[in-house]
């Protein structure tokens, strides 16, 4: 069978972080080459696909999607004891597993740290050896990549791990300089250590990639749309990058003030001008041990909303989708708005009196106003932030002020930040070059708006409404362009992460390029009907990648435990008596129901496949997801599994429960009856 053919096959899939494999060798995290360990188990489970999280480089940052480049290797990943260099370091090996095995979930940041301490003394120790040996210029010439890379993380390690904008006069280099750093006789030896970590990493991985093939498991990766700012593809290509914005997402009801993400947006024409040599040179890479890969957020490659820089971390309301069709001056002025009805809709207004209401919150010690307080905070505002409209009791904002992040940083009032903050954002249209405009996300809140005739809003309406249309077309030619150079580049198998809202076009781009999108049980739904219902699994296409959560959601325990609307989603699998705790019954029937869906992948969890056995349960549920958006902490990223490998392996019942979820059949009756009426 050709690895064409067997993307057709139906597949039962894991979903499982390289780092939470517990295996035979693997000490406080797991590694490259426990998956070959974890492709044993999967078949003797009936499991056809493992799907990982990405396994970039990230250096101290836990999350997998802050990659500090987009070709090297975690080093986290790497078995020490199987490098040729690390006889006679067995003692120090052993002392780092025992230090780190008895955790419940690893230390990212001291199991990282001992990590690497110790290659550096392997690698001190067998240096002479290791610069001279053949077999690495060789791969360092088949992967050129590595050598900015070696000389971004040499930089970085000078300079305490501060950001490359930290950096001084290595802040901006050329090809040229980079090239020069790492042709320094005085800097190889620190370069080489990078390098040498690289190629050990992509033996061991390329190892477990074959065995993981070998067993008749498609191994699907994960290639994170967006790079991290402070990474080395964006300090040595910056052309690549639109520096000024940071991507994100718009508002929603779980967002109020939209997602600021702070990875900075591509700059696709010149990319297109390179004839994208970028991203195709990660898919050659990715295709050394991938058979298929997960895009996450493809929406991005159709378009992304991004903010500007100057505004604060924690909001993008001030965004817009790139590419868009905007809406010009002109445009403005053939609906009847003179340049002054444009500067009222485009720049913020403010009132005098609101100024002043700001600060109705400082008191005194018996509870009164503080006037005195309020008039010298309202005069640092005036001064330092506002300009006055003529004689008019209504300010504009100063033209130093670019953002939200300039009056952050003004010598005023938290209450007075606060509130010119709320009065950055309330305008109808974001001028983003000079007249050229994107409408608000909330322009109907703002206060122009509100000022506007029923004729005026009408005609503000229809015409963001006509651009909106425009901007759609737009949106598919530019995402199936995209979208067909990556799969014109690789014969591995894109999936979609196409959550969120989502437009028109995008399902029809993935089905004209036979890309499985993304169904979120929890979330597949119609929710413009009433009542929201499911949508049944056999509707489900047939070219999908079906799931009961993702790695920023609860697991299936947590999310029928302390989420879900039981006796709703019972009646939907037609199960009307399942328990309200969660258990290896309630399991059974949800994962039975799940693996029925007409997709063709049918994904799970790990946490969610071992939950078919009480031996795996938590405590609290809440302690075995993986990551909980919206926050930094130790917990995040961390996951490790209950048990070893080898014990899994043991545990017959276990092994039983998965094979019955993994045989069963697709339930498609109503999709076939649809389909024959169509033929009719």
């Amino acid at each position: 069978m050709t690895q064409k053919d067997s993307f057709g096959e139906r597949r039962i899939g894991a979903v499982i972080p390289v780092g939470s494999l517990r295996g035979e060798k693997s000490g406080g995290v797991g590694e490259f080459a426990d998956l070959a360990e974890f492709a044993r188990l999967a078949v003797k489970m009936g499991i056809g696909l493992i799907q990982i999280l990405p396994v970039n480089d990230t250096g101290y940052e836990s999350s997998p999607y802050s990659a500090l480049s987009a070709f090297a290797l975690h080093p986290l990943y790497i078995r020490i004891a199987d490098l040729p260099e690390a006889q006679g370091f067995a003692p120090k090996i052993d002392a780092l597993a025992k230090q780190f095995d008895k955790n419940a979930r690893f230390s990212y940041y001291a199991l990282l740290k001992a990590k690497l301490d110790l290659l550096w003394d392997i690698y001190a120790a067998h240096e002479k050896d290791i610069a001279a040996r053949p077999s690495l210029a060789a791969w360092i010439e088949e992967n050129p990549w590595v050598k900015p890379y070696a000389v971004f993380r040499r930089l970085k390690q000078a300079n305490q791990e501060k950001s490359w904008q930290e950096w001084g006069d290595r802040r901006n280099v050329t090809k040229g300089e980079i090239e020069a750093l790492w042709g320094d006789a005085a800097l190889k030896k620190e370069h080489l250590f990078w390098a040498w970590i690289q190629e050990a990493l992509d033996s061991q991985f390329r190892k477990a990639a074959e065995a993981v093939a070998h067993a008749g498991i498609l191994l699907e990766g994960d290639l994170p749309i967006l790079i991290n700012d402070d990474s080395c593809d964006v300090w040595a290509y910056p052309e690549f990058f639109h520096l000024d914005l940071s991507a994100g997402a718009p508002p929603d009801m779980y967002s109020p003030q939209g997602q600021n993400w702070g990875f900075p947006v591509y700059n696709w024409k010149a990319l297109a001008k390179d004839n994208y040599s970028w991203w195709k040179n990660r898919l050659v890479v990715a295709e050394k041990y991938y058979k298929a890969y997960r895009i996450d957020h493809v929406l991005g490659f159709f378009r992304i909303w991004a903010a500007s820089r100057q505004d604060l971390a924690s909001s993008s309301m001030s965004g817009r989708f790139i590419p868009s069709t905007p809406i010009t001056a002109k445009d403005l002025e053939d609906i009847g708005f003179s340049d002054g009805r444009i500067r009222w809709a485009s720049c913020p207004h403010i009132p005098t009196h609101e100024v002043w209401d700001a600060f109705a919150g400082i008191q005194n010690a018996d509870g009164s106003q503080n006037h005195a307080a309020a008039q010298w905070e309202a005069g640092k505002v005036f001064s330092q932030a506002l300009d006055r409209l003529n004689n008019e009791e209504l300010w504009l904002f100063k033209d130093a002020i670019k953002g939200e992040k300039d009056i952050e940083a003004l010598d005023i009032h938290p209450f007075a930040k606060n509130y010119l903050i709320s009065a950055w954002r309330n305008r109808v249209f974001l001028e983003y070059e000079k007249g050229m405009f994107a409408p608000m996300w909330f322009y109907r809140n703002a206060r122009a708006y509100a000022s506007f005739s029923h004729e005026e809003k009408e005609r503000i309406d229809a015409l963001i409404e006509a651009r909106k249309l425009e901007s759609e077309k737009v949106w598919e030619i530019h995402g199936k362009k995209l979208l067909a150079m990556l799969t014109k580049s690789s014969s591995m198998l894109p999936c979609a992460e196409d959550l969120g809202d989502v437009p028109a076009c995008v399902p029809r781009v993935l089905a004209n390029l036979n890309i499985p999108g993304l169904r979120v049980v929890r979330w597949a739904r119609r929710w413009d009907a009433e009542g929201e219902p499911y949508i049944p699994f056999e509707e489900y296409p047939e070219l999908s990648v079906c799931t009961l959560g993702v790695h920023d959601s609860s697991t299936a325990r947590e999310w029928w435990e302390k989420e879900a609307n039981q006796a709703m989603f019972s009646g939907f699998i037609g199960e009307p008596s399942l328990a309200n705790v969660y258990n290896p019954g309630v399991a059974k029937k949800i994962l039975q129901k799940t693996a029925a869906a007409a997709s063709r992948f049918r994904v799970f969890q790990i946490q969610d496949l071992l939950h078919l056995s009480l031996k795996y349960y938590a405590d609290d549920p809440a302690s075995e997801r993986i990551n909980v958006p919206g926050s930094v902490t130790d917990f995040n990223w961390t996951y490790r599994l209950p048990v070893s490998i080898a014990e899994l392996e043991q545990d017959e019942e276990l092994i039983r429960a998965v094979q019955e979820i993994a045989a069963v059949k697709p339930t498609v009756k109503l999709a076939a009856k649809k389909k024959g009426r169509a033929k009719k």
